[in-house]
């Protein structure tokens, strides 16, 4: 039970801290090109891609060097994470336009 709890407060970390990482590297990206998504629909696409991301890594790297181990623990199909990390790329390409 506490190796549960452990992994679900490193799973908060993770997705908090590359979050801001990533999202803070966005808008330095979006920012040289003359853009800012913050507070508009853009930015919400942003995060969604963001969080696309991190999940995609999360299943198929950082879930087998936590605390839980259980043999429910596979990663996720390749077509399914080529398919997930495309979309991500592609919203955040057009997260821009929905300003």
């Amino acid at each position: 039970m506490i190796r549960v709890t452990l992994e679900l407060f490193r799973i908060i970390a993770i997705f908090l801290i590359f979050g801001a990482m990533l999202g803070g590297i966005l808008n330095l990206l979006y920012g040289s090109i003359g853009v800012n998504v913050d507070n508009t629909n853009g930015g919400w696409l942003a995060g969604i891609a963001i969080y696309l991301f991190l999940f995609v890594l999360y299943r198929n790297k950082l879930q087998f060097s936590g605390f839980y181990k259980g043999e429910n623990q596979v990663k996720l199909p390749r077509k399914v994470s080529v398919s997930l990390v495309c979309c991500s790329i592609l919203i955040l390409i057009i997260a821009p336009i929905f300003r």
